[in-house]
């Protein structure tokens, strides 16, 4: 059986490792269009409850990923200089480069070597496969060859965005919201290696227009964006690794597989950036593809089929989850118009997946203060 793979991103590696320990006879090719050094953004967030998944799903590729982390155990909110902690928000962050020399590791160990800068303009000249595998993110060719046949959906959000890094070392998972005479502005930042921090920089569709970000060279932009957040950078610059402004893509697929070709990860679906669960979904998503086709002893139809009913009501919750809070930030400059604590409530309760209940059990001190706050 020959399965190929385009795409060396974590659900690709993650697959072909997984592939080969399950199914040793089988042939696998992962290619990948770019170096192997090349990455996008900076760090990736995987929160507690993400790695107890992993723990019960993936246990190996978990421990192989865990003395990289760093690791925080709350929230914190800047609202226009007013500081906001939410405790008992459990968080690990990793580099996503180094996670891809993590997962490209264990693909060696199993004999599987990518081949890197090997760009696909036509699936037919992959040759024969049984099987071949989308892992090849949001502009995935292998979706784009069979898009009507997939049932893909494709949903620009409105904001802006783009991925910076730093050297300054944030203590927790944090978000600092501004709004000064250009409009509104929010960034996620956290560190994710002991030296270097990630920065997404966001805003809403108004102010990118209204500031000019639509025609500013990408420097200048950069360097406006650093007087924005002076505060929050203390005197460290931001680090640019292809930092342009993007809008957000909700990408759904009604069927997960057409004839041969199936579809994982961003190629399959994208899980919005602000609950930091698009890798997880990634890896979980390589985890039942493997389980699914060694289940099935190698028969392509039903592995697949069983691949999609099995997978999809999972995922549908937690893709509904990050389609609920990318909602709330798509409107985060109406929230800024709430008093501090009903703001931060609304962010943590964002997804519908925590309740006020569920938040006096894990953070006792930001409900301390809330109900406080009420009570003034």
């Amino acid at each position: 059986m020959r399965v190929v793979i385009v795409g060396a991103g974590p659900a690709g590696l993650n697959l072909a490792y997984l592939l080969k320990c399950r199914v040793p006879a089988i042939e696998i090719d992962v290619l990948e269009q770019n170096a192997p050094d090349a990455t996008f953004g900076f760090g990736l967030v995987f929160s507690d409850r993400a790695l107890d998944f992993l723990a019960q799903n993936d246990p190996e590729t978990l421990q192989a990923i865990k003395p990289a982390l760093e690791h925080w155990r709350d929230s914190i909110l800047y609202l226009n200089g007013r500081e906001i902690r939410i405790d008992g928000q459990g968080y690990n962050s990793i580099g996503r480069l180094r996670l891809l020399q993590i997962l490209r590791e264990r693909a060696a160990s199993v004999g599987i070597v990518p081949k890197y800068n090997h760009v696909i303009d036509d699936l037919d000249a992959l040759g024969p496969a049984d099987l071949i595998v989308g892992a090849d993110g949001a502009n995935s060719i292998v979706r784009r060859s069979r898009e009507a046949d997939f049932g893909t959906g494709i949903t620009l959000l409105t904001n802006r965005f783009a991925w910076y890094g730093t050297t300054k070392r944030f203590e927790a998972l944090s978000h600092t919201f501004v709004q000064n005479e250009l409009g509104t502005f929010n960034a996620h930042h956290h560190r994710h290696a002991p030296d270097m921090s990630t920065v997404v920089i966001e805003m809403d569709e108004t102010t990118y227009f209204r500031a000019g970000f639509e025609t500013m060279p990408l420097d200048r932009a950069q360097a406006l964006c650093e007087r924005i957040f002076a505060d929050m950078l203390q005197g460290h610059k931001l680090i640019s690794n292809k930092s342009i402004w993007r809008q957000f893509p909700k990408i759904t697929n009604k069927r997960w597989s057409v004839g041969n070709r199936v579809l994982l990860g961003d190629a399959l679906h994208t899980a919005h950036f602000s609950i930091g669960s698009g890798t997880r979904l990634a890896l979980e998503d390589a985890v039942a593809l493997a389980d699914a086709l060694a289940g099935h002893k190698g028969d392509v139809p039903p592995a697949l089929a069983a691949y999609q009913a099995q997978r999809a009501p999972v995922l549908g919750k937690l893709v509904t989850a990050a389609n609920t809070s990318a909602d709330w930030y798509e409107h985060f400059t109406d929230h800024m118009k709430l008093p501090p604590m009903e703001f931060a409530l609304g962010y943590i309760t964002r997804t519908g997946r925590v309740d006020f209940e569920r938040l006096r059990k894990s953070s006792p001190e930001f409900i301390a203060a809330y109900e406080a706050s009420k009570a003034s």
